[in-house]
């Protein structure tokens, strides 16, 4: 693992020569605005060259490009089987009459190579099929077995160029796989690709877990297990598999969360009877009071500046969300709106937070303004539950679970406007996702 991560952190980013990007493209997605069509978007297999296993790589690219930008709702791949020109040399300008009469907006064209030293080199062009114009074109290294990597890399590329918005499939999710009855599940930890690829379990299910976060460097997580009955936080370092308690507290912790700067963890604590909020340095492993009230206060979540803390308390006589500053201050309830409030995560972005509402005796997924403004329910169901925002702050995941002795709990993702609801493959029940940060 350690090796595969180095590999990819040494690939290289070149604008290819030669091959100047337009810095004021016409071609662009206002995403901020809602999205009511999708882009259309063809992308050719990337030719492959010398080494007959190129061209099975370039198709691999192309197929996960294009499911990435799928996914996002923002653009509709083109069916390659109206493609006029279908075989576009990665040297040449298309013939964009062509792209035009099947409708494409945009033309995204490569190739790729294995080079003498066995390194896949692949190279991308992205083209505005009406501006007549390259966007961008940019050329990636890496070792043959990261090539999922480079093709997220290249969706990322197209993603940003398009919408003016960092993109998100360079990433992972870190979950709790889930087995077994309902009144003895075996939980594991599990952590995959944001696609569902490369899906393997951290944990072997002795001890039940919950609530993983991933560290500002996506090195670490840190999660909550019940050894010998009692629940720990755990750290988790990914390069190593090497785990470890954060301390032996004397009472109950839950909810675990890295601080913006990764240098911190702050959970929940029940002592004597009591939870309240704490802040562990993890280098020196001393702990800071944040919240003193006799109220169930817990899920505390750092603002992107690590100044706030949004938290749910139950101190105003229901379940609701409460922002402090992050030295314990000035706490103030923030959620007004029916039924109960949980799980407030804020966005990387800083503008908004995101939670689950219970009211009516249904569950469902919501944003507001750190202010409480603002507040929309993105989605509803039997029971949903425990937001992650993706890196760029535009689109959730969460888990969903149906009715029922044997309902399935599974994850779903869901952008702001609430419009692109979509299932994440994993190969058991799952939930508690954690999106991490971008990987590069």
């Amino acid at each position: 693992m350690a090796a595969a991560l180095m590999a990819v952190a040494a690939a290289l980013v070149l604008t290819i020569p030669g091959s100047p990007a337009h810095a004021q493209a016409p071609l662009r997605i206002e995403i901020t605005e809602g999205v009511a069509e999708p882009l259309k978007i063809a992308i050719v297999d990337f030719r492959g060259a010398g080494d007959p296993r190129a061209a099975e790589f370039g198709r691999d690219v192309a197929n996960v490009v294009s499911a990435d930008l799928e996914s996002s709702g923002l653009f509709a791949p083109v069916d390659p089987a109206a493609f006029i020109q279908a075989d576009v040399g990665f040297d040449q300008v298309p013939r964009f009459a062509d792209w035009r009469v099947i409708d494409a907006q945009a033309l995204v064209v490569g190739r790729s190579v294995v080079e003498p030293d066995g390194r896949l080199r692949v190279d991308f062009r992205l083209w505005d099929v009406f501006g007549e114009e390259q966007m961008v074109a940019l050329q990636f290294y890496t070792r043959p077995e990261n090539w999922r990597r480079i093709a997220h890399l290249v969706a990322d590329a197209i993603y940003e160029q398009l919408t003016g918005e960092k993109g998100y499939f360079d990433t992972r999710i870190v979950y709790v796989a889930e087995t077994g009855p309902k009144n003895a599940r075996v939980k594991r930890l599990a952590m995959m690709d944001r696609d569902g690829a490369n899906h393997r379990f951290l944990t072997g299910g002795e001890s039940l877990v919950l609530t993983p976060r991933f560290s500002p460097t996506t090195q670490e997580i840190t999660y909550l297990s019940y050894r010998d009955g009692r629940p720990l936080v755990y750290l988790f370092n990914i390069e190593t598999g090497r785990q470890e308690v954060l301390g032996n507290f004397p009472g109950m912790s839950f909810a675990p969360a890295f601080s913006p700067d990764g240098d911190g963890v702050v959970m929940s604590l029940a002592r004597d009877g009591n939870s309240d909020i704490y802040l562990m340095d993890l280098r020196t492993r001393a702990q800071r009071r944040l919240t003193n009230h006799p109220a169930i206060d817990t899920s505390p979540s750092f603002s992107p500046d690590g100044r706030r803390v949004v938290f749910n308390s139950d101190r105003g006589g229901s379940q609701q969300l409460y922002v402090m500053n992050a030295d314990g201050s000035d706490p103030q309830r923030i959620s007004f709106g029916e039924g109960r409030y949980a799980t407030p995560v804020w966005s990387p972005r800083g503008d908004l937070i995101a939670f689950t509402r219970i009211a009516g005796g249904r569950f469902g997924i919501g944003v507001m303004r750190p202010d409480g403004s603002g507040e929309r329910i993105l989605t509803e169901s039997f029971l949903d539950e425990a937001p992650t925002w993706a890196p760029n702050g535009r689109v959730l995941m969460f888990f969903r679970q149906t009715p029922g002795e044997r309902g399935a709990t599974r994850l779903y993702s869901v952008d702001l406007t609430g419009r692109n609801l979509r299932l994440v493959p994993t190969p058991q029940d799952a939930s508690d996702p954690a999106w991490s940060p971008l990987l590069r």
